[in-house]
């Protein structure tokens, strides 16, 4: 089969284009996920620049035209690469496609302009843009949770595999023989590398949105898992990992401690302060006890002013250091609203399945009959349920 390389070069700079309006248009709908315009920005440019590429045998134009559109190809590489950045951690150096184009720029100005030589502006660009999708695919190749990676993976995957084509093309314009290399040239290198481009800008860009749909997947399951006012477990997840803990310690024989949190005078702030300073109460709370629990344990908010932490391999006596140390770290928070100043205190139930059983109901109805007495004994401290609830005699 003939591969006509203009034909090739038009349906690759149109399926780029094309591609580069889908992901516009999926990241109208995208949420808070960043780096996909970047990304559709990269596609237009880079659909942009093989256009141009289409006029090289137009005499009038041919030179500036090249110029540019190398220029826009290894841009539009460029902001691909700030998509992916951005998309992983939100940051990006938005120098890098200005650096790059800059370099590409100079480099066809010479070889184009002052010195032409087709050979050498091939060999050339192929070095430049192969080095620029290796680092797109280097940093999609991360270990990254399941079914992320497989679009991570899958879209880099891509980008290696253009990376190479153009690796291979530069090399075999380096061999050819002086004066027989033109981009329609009949060599078989070109279709075939245009073609292989032209289904591997497909499958980035398919990649792409896979990368979006399950970071979007992924955010709403954290959003059913968690609570939206303080960031904490909610209810449901807290009891399904409960349940997923009980079952280990039963094998295990390992102990399993819970602590019930209550907001001292909480209704009072609200009543005083308003409902946006009780919220805020809430969500010094959770800030305060995500840094003072350790990284294994489960906090959550379990309703209303009421929080539970769910402490793996832990005695009661462990709970109970844990919570006074949490208890203290609340005390000292000074939490200003305008010229108001505010010092919150909590009280804390802690029981554990040696003294209540491994049923997580249990270990809550223990736990929050010892933060109850915990109230009545004066609030702002810690009671563990053994002690309060010893048989009498």
């Amino acid at each position: 089969m003939n591969l006509d390389s203009r034909t090739m070069l038009v349906m690759m700079s149109a399926l780029t284009i094309l591609f580069s309006g889908l992901l516009t248009l999926a990241g109208l709908h995208a949420g808070n996920t960043r780096g996909v315009q970047h990304w559709a920005l990269g596609g237009l440019c880079i659909g942009m620049g093989l256009g141009l590429s289409y006029f090289q045998q137009e005499i009038s134009a041919s030179t500036w035209v090249l110029v540019f559109g190398a220029t826009l190809a290894i841009a539009g590489i460029g902001f691909q690469f700030n998509g992916i950045q951005a998309f992983k951690s939100g940051h990006c150096n938005i120098y890098i496609p200005w650096i790059l184009a800059g370099l590409v720029f100079i480099q066809n100005i010479w070889f184009v302009i002052l010195h032409p030589d087709v050979h050498a502006r091939a060999v050339a660009n192929s070095l430049v843009y192969s080095l620029a999708n290796i680092a797109c695919a280097r940093a999609l190749f991360i270990r990254i949770e399941q079914p992320l990676r497989t679009a991570y993976w899958f879209t880099g995957a891509s980008f290696a595999i253009v990376s190479a084509t153009l690796l291979i093309r530069g090399i075999v314009v380096f061999l050819a023989p002086p004066n027989t290399y033109g981009l329609y040239s009949p060599t078989p290198i070109n279709p075939a590398s245009f073609f292989i481009g032209s289904m591997m800008q497909m499958c980035m860009s398919f990649g792409f949105v896979l990368m979006i749909n399950y970071r979007l997947s992924a955010d709403l399951q954290k959003l059913a898992l968690s609570d939206s006012l303080t960031g904490a477990l909610n209810r449901r997840s807290l009891e399904q990992e409960a349940a997923r803990l009980s079952a280990r310690c039963t094998r295990t024989g390992d102990s399993l401690a819970v602590m019930m949190i209550d907001v001292d005078h909480f209704k009072s702030i609200n009543d005083r302060y308003g409902h946006p300073v009780g919220d805020e109460v809430l969500r010094r709370l959770a800030e305060v006890a995500q840094k003072t629990i350790r990284s294994d344990d489960y906090f959550a908010r379990y309703g209303g002013e009421e929080f539970c932490i769910l402490l793996p391999s832990t005695t009661e006596k462990d709970a109970w250091v844990l919570a006074d140390r949490l208890r203290q770290n609340y005390e000292a928070q000074v939490m200003e609203f305008g010229d108001k100043v505010l010092r919150s205190t909590i009280s804390i139930g802690v029981s554990d399945s040696i003294h209540a059983g491994l049923q997580f109901s249990s270990l809550v109805a223990a736990a929050d009959q010892a933060m109850y007495r915990a109230k009545q004994a004066g609030r702002n401290q810690v009671i563990m349920h053994s002690l309060c609830f010893k048989p009498a005699g």
